[in-house]
C-alpha cells in the first residue's frame, strides 16, 4: 500500500520535536561549574526536592528543567538515598546518572597491623559518618552481634575498607573478619608439616606475636622459627610483646623486672606455650610466616637497635651478640607504630638480656 506524503503540518511536527530533542540534548550535557559539591539524600528525598536544592545551592538554574529532564529519561522516580559528591565541571545528565545508579561517597577506614581491639574501636570511633554500634557495647555484646565466639582481639583482617554514609561499625568488623577467616582457612589448609599447633586459632596467635616482634619483611619467618624452635622444646617464649599487652595501659615505654614479673596468663616470661589469644591484628605475610617458618637451629634473638635483629643458636651466641649491641653512643630506634612503637636501642638492648634467655 503506497504511504500518504506527510502534510506540511506533520512535517512540520517532526522538526520541531527534532528541534526539541536536540535542544533537551544540548540542556541535559551542557558543563556546568558550581565547584565540588556534596549533598546528603536521606530515605524518602524525591527527585522534585533534589531539583530544588540543586537550585538553591546554584548548581543548576531550574527544578522544573530537571525534572522534566528526569523524567523524559524515564528516571523521575529512581533516585537512591545516600551522600553524593559532585565533580567541577558536571553536566545535568552526570548528576542525574549518579543519583540514579546510587554512586554515592564512600569512606576509607584502615584497620593496620598490630592494633589492639582497643585500637580497632577507637578507629572506629573517629571514623567520618559511620554509625559507632561498638564503641559502648562490651566485649560479649560484640561478639554476640558478630555471631563470634573466639576473642575480639586480632579476629580482624588489617586492611581498607570502604563505607558509606550512616553505615555500622559491625558491618565493617563482619567484612574484616570475613576477610580473616577465609584466609586463615586457605593458609591452614597449606601449613607447613609437623607444626606444634593444633588449630587455625593457634597459628593466628602466634602470627599475632610475630607481627609485633618485627617490622622487617625478611626477619618474619627468621622469627617464627625460633618461636617454633621453642614451642617444640618446652621452652618458654619469653617475648615483650605479651608483656606489654598484659600491662596496657600502665606500659610506659621501658619493660622493668616488676613487669616481667607482672601476674597475666598473657605474660610468656611466666607462662610456657602460647598465649590464650591474638595479641593484635596480622596481616597476610605475617600469617604466611607464622605457618611456614624458616627450617633454623635459632633459639634466640636479639635486637640491634637498627630495626633488626640477630638470631643464635646457643645461649653462648646470644649473650655475644647482647654485648655487641650494647653500645651507649646508638641512639634508640624506633619500630614503626604498626608494630607497637617499641624502642630497640639502649633500652630495649638492656631488656634483651632477659628476652628469649631462660632454659625450660
Amino acid at each position: 500500500m503506497a504511504m500518504r506524503p506527510l502534510s506540511k503540518w506533520g512535517l512540520g511536527a517532526l522538526v520541531v520535536c527534532g528541534l526539541s530533542a536536540a535542544g533537551w540534548y544540548l540542556l541535559a550535557d551542557r558543563p556546568l561549574h558550581p565547584g565540588v559539591k556534596t549533598f546528603h539524600l536521606p530515605t524518602g528525598t524525591t527527585m522534585r526536592a533534589f531539583a530544588e536544592l540543586l537550585q538553591r545551592r546554584h548548581v543548576i538554574d531550574s527544578a522544573n528543567t530537571f525534572v522534566a529532564l528526569a523524567e523524559l529519561t524515564g528516571e523521575g522516580d529512581a533516585l537512591k538515598t545516600g551522600v553524593y559528591r559532585f565533580p567541577d565541571p558536571t553536566t545535568p545528565l552526570g548528576i542525574l546518572h549518579r543519583v540514579v545508579t546510587g554512586q554515592v561517597v564512600e569512606y576509607p577506614l584502615t584497620l593496620v597491623p598490630g592494633w589492639t581491639f582497643h585500637q580497632v574501636r577507637q578507629a572506629l570511633a573517629r571514623a567520618p559518618h559511620l554509625t559507632d554500634d561498638v564503641g559502648g557495647r562490651s566485649h560479649a555484646a560484640v561478639r554476640a552481634a558478630l555471631h563470634m565466639h573466639a576473642s575480639l582481639q586480632g579476629a580482624f583482617f588489617p586492611d581498607t575498607y570502604y563505607y558509606t554514609y550512616g553505615a555500622s561499625a559491625t558491618s565493617v568488623l563482619a567484612r574484616a573478619r570475613k576477610r580473616l577467616r577465609a584466609l586463615l582457612g586457605k593458609d591452614w589448609r597449606k601449613r607447613a608439616p609437623d607444626l606444634p599447633l593444633r588449630t587455625p586459632q593457634q597459628a593466628l596467635i602466634l602470627a599475632s606475636l610475630i607481627e609485633k616482634e618485627t617490622a622487617k619483611a625478611g626477619e618474619r619467618r627468621k622469627i617464627a622459627g625460633v618461636f617454633v624452635n621453642r614451642l617444640r622444646l618446652g621452652m618458654r617464649l619469653e617475648t615483650d610483646p605479651t608483656v606489654i599487652f598484659s600491662l596496657g595501659k600502665r606500659y610506659h615505654g621501658v619493660l622493668t623486672s616488676t613487669d616481667l614479673a607482672y601476674p597475666s596468663p598473657y605474660n610468656t616470661y611466666l607462662h610456657y606455650g602460647l598465649p590464650p589469644t591474638p595479641i593484635g591484628l596480622c596481616s597476610a605475610r605475617t600469617l604466611y610466616a607464622a605457618l611456614h617458618p624458616d627450617k633454623t637451629r635459632a633459639l634466640y634473638f636479639v635486637a640491634t637497635g637498627r630495626g633488626g635483629h640477630v638470631f643464635s643458636d646457643t645461649l653462648q651466641a646470644q649473650d655475644e651478640a647482647i654485648r655487641k649491641y650494647e653500645i651507649d653512643s646508638t641512639p634508640p630506634a624506633v619500630v614503626p607504630e604498626s608494630r607497637g612503637a617499641r624502642r630497640v636501642g639502649q633500652d630495649h638492648a638492656n631488656r634483651s638480656r632477659r628476652r628469649l634467655l631462660r632454659t625450660p
